[in-house]
């Protein structure tokens, strides 16, 4: 294995946490995508209207976590925010639903009156007004800069598996598209979203970054949506590569999982080995076949570049994070949430299961999403 010369690192013994999770706003009858992101915005008060942010859509809302040191507080968080923001929902007339992609349709399609959202519209056109796609955005507490970059690298042979595990949009215009995640597939059209680069420094990434921008391919620095970034708000890992989950615990699943992964990678930076340089095709190619299959088929692994069972990858990243797991606290959850999973199947299972027995009634798909997204109901 190659190394680099140890680096002296700050204390990074338990890592902070923070979850961002995007929903969508259904017609209860139809399950088109309603535009009543503003009324139910409104209708928050407290900490849950604080937590929350205008999304890109006016059929979605957005909810941010305070930053949580462990699993139960982030659980605690997410069914509040959950509870609160479905409450609001239903009161605008709409249903909360927690899945990756417009899973019907979307007859409007114009972005929230703000500068940025109408600068965005401009430059890339049509592809701003695909039907609306909901992710969860995991923010790990990592204050160095230069490690974090460092981090990103080492994380890109094991964020086809995060993806997997999330996969939660197998449904487009109310049929199934054959994917498990849609939202994959859909965001393939924007110039600044796919895997992460491989990056030397931070310095290496600013100036990348730098010359997207000046290319036209980015607004901004806010517009790098690679899979796993340093955040351009907090001083954090942010991992986006999931769709939205369709339970709270299956976000914190993943929350768990990828604390544990950024864990585990930033002791190998400290360790000076150096994270393996993977041909961005294949990365490409790993990503594809995540969005395609799911935990219900094979995923390409990263380190060998051959193919294999999708749950034999999982296996190899519990058990690669496992140590960091037990020094955070959270090796039985995450392995009782894994268990469940592997019952149950992720999103995009569970969805095509409902579907199997209704005889393709996608109206009882969104009566399932619903009640999976509001804490209780599930």
């Amino acid at each position: 294995m190659t190394h680099r010369p140890a680096t002296a690192l700050p204390d990074l013994t338990t890592l902070t946490l923070g979850v961002e999770e995007e929903y969508l706003l259904l017609d209860p009858g139809t399950g088109e995508s309603m535009p009543v992101a503003d009324r139910v915005l409104d209708g928050l008060s407290g900490a849950a209207r604080e937590q929350s942010r205008q999304e890109f859509r006016h059929s979605m809302v957005e909810m941010v976590t305070p930053v949580s040191a462990d699993l139960t507080e982030l659980r605690e968080h997410l069914v509040a925010l959950r509870t609160a923001v479905a409450d609001a929902a239903e009161a605008a007339g709409a249903r909360l639903v927690a899945v990756g992609a417009t899973p019907v349709h979307e007859p409007h399609r114009t972005v929230p009156d703000k500068p940025r959202y109408h600068a965005m519209s401009r430059r890339f056109g049509p592809v701003a007004h695909d039907p609306a796609v909901c992710g969860c955005h995991v923010h790990v507490g990592v204050p160095d800069r230069e490690l974090a970059v460092q981090v990103c690298n080492h994380l890109r042979p094991w964020l086809p598996v995060v993806q997997a595990i999330t996969a939660n949009s197998p449904l487009h215009d109310g049929r199934d598209t054959g994917h498990a995640s849609w939202r994959s597939m859909q965001l393939e059209r924007w110039p600044s979203i796919g895997p992460t680069p491989h990056f030397e420094s931070a310095a290496d990434y600013d100036a990348t970054v730098e010359d997207l921008i000046r290319a036209g391919i980015m607004l901004d620095a806010a517009m790098v949506y690679w899979y796993a970034r340093p955040s351009v708000a907090y001083p954090t890992v942010e991992v986006r590569v999931g769709d939205v989950c369709p339970t709270v615990d299956d976000t914190v699943l993943v929350a768990g999982l990828v604390r544990a992964l950024v864990a585990t990678v930033a002791d190998d930076v400290r360790d000076g080995v150096l994270a393996p340089r993977i041909r961005d095709c294949l990365v490409s190619a790993a990503h594809w076949r995540a969005g395609h299959d799911g935990l219900d088929g094979d995923l390409i692994d990263l380190r060998s570049g051959r193919a294999r069972p999708a749950w034999d990858l999982v296996d190899d990243l519990f058990a690669a994070v496992a140590p960091a797991l037990v020094r955070h606290g959270d090796l039985r959850y995450v392995l009782d949430q894994l268990h469940r999973v592997r019952r149950e199947g992720n999103g995009a299972a569970r969805q095509r299961r409902v579907l199997a027995r209704t005889e393709c009634d996608v109206r009882a798909v969104l009566d399932h999403l619903a009640a999976q997204t509001r804490p209780g109901d599930a």
